[in-house]
């Protein structure tokens, strides 16, 4: 019985300072996946993200900022996205001002930003809010899911989604993109088929 309390205990104290980060495998009704053509994708660059293209894939969203002391995980998060993009991973960056009012330019500036001083080529939807009642779509549904501990509290959270839409991993600003763990979960989920 001491044992169990110590485990739930532990449990407890580790998803508090955020060192718990994985969603159960058990969520795997319909209702607990993103659907992804029921959310609004508007493009950095004024167009759309076909939702097709990030349907059935492995997508790792992260919330990003172009003032932020975490911006050159930009350069990381590239690299994933060209060794992993064809075994199906999707890197979709998420422009947003909601920490530290560090992402302050428009679409176009952050655009360029980001092609100027990371060549980035991944996708990158136009500026949203990430946090709070006004979130983008994505992230309440996230937030569902996860409670307070898996939706960002700072610029380049990281959130990967399964194949099938599930939500099975998320990642706070302090773990790179060159992490093991972050690289060891999405080469299990892209090892993994869709249900």
């Amino acid at each position: 019985m001491l044992r169990d309390s110590l485990k739930t205990v532990l449990a407890a104290a580790a998803a508090a300072v955020g060192l718990a980060g994985h969603a159960s495998a058990d969520e795997s009704p319909a209702s607990t996946r993103i659907e992804w053509g029921a959310l609004p994708l508007p493009a950095i660059d004024g167009g759309v993200i076909d939702p097709a293209t990030l349907t059935g894939k492995v997508v790792l969203v992260v919330n990003t900022a172009s003032k932020c002391g975490f911006t050159p995980q930009y350069a990381g998060l590239e690299a994933l996205w060209r060794e992993f993009r064809e075994r199906g991973l999707i890197v979709l960056g998420v422009p947003s001002n909601d920490f530290g009012s560090q992402e302050p330019g428009n679409d176009a500036e952050v655009a360029s930003f980001c092609e100027i001083n990371y060549g980035v080529d991944f996708p990158l939807l136009s500026k949203q809010t990430v946090s709070g009642s006004g979130a983008h779509p994505f992230y309440r549904w996230a937030a569902e899911r996860t409670g307070p501990l898996g939706v960002p509290r700072w610029n380049f959270h990281k959130i990967l989604i399964s194949r099938d839409g599930r939500l099975i991993d998320w990642f706070s600003s302090v773990t790179g993109p060159d992490s093991t763990r972050l690289r060891s979960a999405i080469d299990r989920a892209l090892t993994l088929p869709a249900k």
